[in-house]
């Protein structure tokens, strides 16, 4: 299942304009990776290329390598749609289908990926992908309900559900609590420690406490002006770079005195 990811000399384009400059960086396998920095530095922008779903917006492209277990995601005749399908994405704001119900917003992806799929094995899939986010006993007497009808804190849990359904390697995460209240959040939270022995994931996050909670490593990115690209400023384990960080930008932004 859960597959590493290297990073090589990445730059980011919308158009003539470089949104993200010369990332180089290791994922590990079946971690937590935290990915924190002040607003517009290209965190969201970097997370995306990681399923190339930055490519949605028009004369977006990438230069450099993204290689899950050495296979290059940019490599000539890579489908984005077939790498989607091993990187999940789950964005800030909950966003099941409205008009589908639970069981449906779960298999979703699995029905997109145009697989015929046994209503026995579906009800497996659907139980197990449920149980996986945590959401099972709480929704598992009205499956049949709208998936608009949870709470946001549910909602977002039915989202990390049909995201699992797919059997992704990685789980990317842009600022998943960032629209939720800290019971949900802490929800969340208690539900990453639970993926990553069977998922790599890549969180994006403003909340200084939740990298430090959540993640194995905290990657700083910063930005050194309005129009400049964001570049990746340092990455080490967690503790390290909430306790000594090797550069003055870091220590400055983690100890709130910008950003």
């Amino acid at each position: 299942m859960s597959k590493r990811i290297d990073v090589k000399d990445l730059d980011v384009y919308y158009g003539d304009f470089k949104a993200v400059e010369g990332v180089n960086m290791e994922i590990e396998a079946r971690s937590i990776t935290a990915l924190i920095g002040p607003s517009g530095c290209g965190k969201s922008t970097f997370l995306r290329t990681l399923n190339r779903m930055h490519e949605v917006i028009p004369g977006a492209r990438v230069e450099g390598q993204a290689l899950l277990d050495g296979e290059d995601l940019y490599g000539p005749g890579v489908d984005p749609v077939a790498v989607r399908r091993h990187i999940g994405m789950v964005f800030q704001r909950p966003n099941p289908f409205p008009t589908m119900s639970i069981a449906e917003n779960v298999l979703a992806g699995v029905r997109l990926n145009s697989k015929k799929i046994a209503k026995s094995d579906a009800e497996a899939l659907v139980e197990e992908s449920l149980r996986g986010a945590n959401l099972w006993n709480e929704v598992k007497d009205r499956l049949d309900r709208p998936g608009s009808s949870l709470s946001g804190g549910q909602q977002q849990r039915l989202c990390i559900a049909r995201a699992i359904a797919v059997k992704p390697d990685v789980l990317l995460m842009d600022e998943p609590c960032s629209a939720l209240d800290p019971i949900s959040t802490l929800a969340i939270e208690d539900l990453m420690h639970e993926l990553k022995s069977d998922y790599t994931i890549v969180i994006v996050t403003h909340n200084m406490q939740q990298a430090a909670r959540v993640s194995d490593k905290t990657a700083f990115f910063n930005i050194a002006g309005t129009g400049k690209p964001g570049k990746l400023i340092e990455i080490d384990d967690t503790s390290t770079m909430f306790s000594s960080p090797r550069m003055q930008a870091t220590e400055d932004y983690i100890s709130g005195r910008f950003g």
